[in-house]
């Protein structure tokens, strides 16, 4: 669609729908992050890589961030991703959305790195920061090899194919990963801390069905494909339910983020939650493995037992 554009007015909007499917390539990206996409440890790792390249989030990064995010979900001393506070006005939220937070951290965090600090906190086994680092200066050469490639041949092309697209397209996912935890309560339950949005087959193919999120926090060794039947297992006890992505940015955001004592509605239901009421996902997990043995042992086993040495567990 880009090419047939390239002239014309059409550039702008053929880009959009090209970006969408390039940001989407954040649903790989995190699954096999996981190491749950493939089978094999090494295509996992492959495939996270070249998808976090195209989107200037290391995969080696990435899963250090994820897996302190799984283990302190809706922490804020300990959560990395509320490290940055979460749009509370109109303005602020516009500019969350248009990318530019993203942008400037990743593209900072990614220089930093490459000059051998890793003041993240999650960050500070030594094999840790030795990996991370050397992603970085890796990421960095494959950039400005790309650059001066395309500059010595005098194309256009990673300009008109990759970096504007990722630009267009990267509001959607903005707006996508805004859904998953923003607003909801700061308690230890997974099934009460995520929150799962209501969406049709076109989003959740994209998203490798990540929009079952509290499922996903709840049994993060599940893969992708199993989500829409523990779903199904689940529903009764999830505790936020967005009815959709635009029906829940348009009544939820933003706002100020909800305390620790908080209230949210779900399957028509009001739940109040407190930081010391709600149980923590483990128990859902052992009664799930107990009551579908088959899934289970499909999933495989959970990720602390499949983490390499010096990675983190998920949970």
């Amino acid at each position: 669609m880009i090419y047939r554009a390239i002239g014309s007015w059409w550039i702008l909007p053929a880009m959009v729908p090209h970006g969408v499917v390039l940001v989407a390539l954040f649903a790989p990206l995190h699954e096999t992050v996981h190491r749950t996409a493939f089978k094999s440890r090494w295509l996992n790792d492959v495939v996270g890589w070249l998808c976090g390249l195209l989107l200037v989030l290391p995969s080696e990064y990435f899963r250090f961030f994820h897996f302190a995010h799984h283990r302190h979900t809706q922490d804020p001393p300990n959560d990395p991703e509320l490290a940055s506070p979460k749009p509370t006005t109109f303005a602020q939220w516009l500019i969350h959305v248009s990318g530019w937070n993203y942008w400037q951290a990743e593209l900072v965090g990614l220089i930093t790195h490459a000059r051998g600090r890793t003041p993240e906190p999650f960050l500070a086994a030594p094999r840790a920061t030795a990996r991370v680092v050397t992603e970085a200066r890796v990421f960095l050469i494959a950039y400005m090899l790309t650059a001066a490639t395309a500059a010595a041949v005098g194309s256009w092309a990673p300009l008109t194919y990759w970096v504007l697209p990722v630009l267009v397209g990267q509001p959607f996912l903005r707006l996508y990963l805004l859904a998953e935890h923003t607003l909801c309560p700061l308690v230890p339950d997974m099934l009460a801390n995520s929150r799962t949005t209501r969406s049709n087959a076109i989003v959740r193919f994209l998203a490798w069905n990540m929009p079952y999120h509290a499922e996903h926090h709840a049994f993060p060794s599940v893969p992708f494909h199993a989500l829409p039947s523990l779903h199904g297992d689940l529903r009764s006890d999830l505790k936020v339910v967005a009815p959709g992505y635009i029906a829940g940015q348009s009544r939820d955001f933003p706002a100020p983020p909800l305390a620790p004592s908080a209230t949210a509605s779900a399957g028509g239901r009001t739940h109040r939650f407190r930081s010391a009421a709600p149980r923590p996902a483990a128990p859902y997990r052992a009664q799930w493995r107990a009551t579908h043995p088959r899934a289970a042992h499909a999933c495989g086993p959970p990720p602390r037992d499949r983490a390499a040495p010096g990675e983190p567990p998920a949970w």
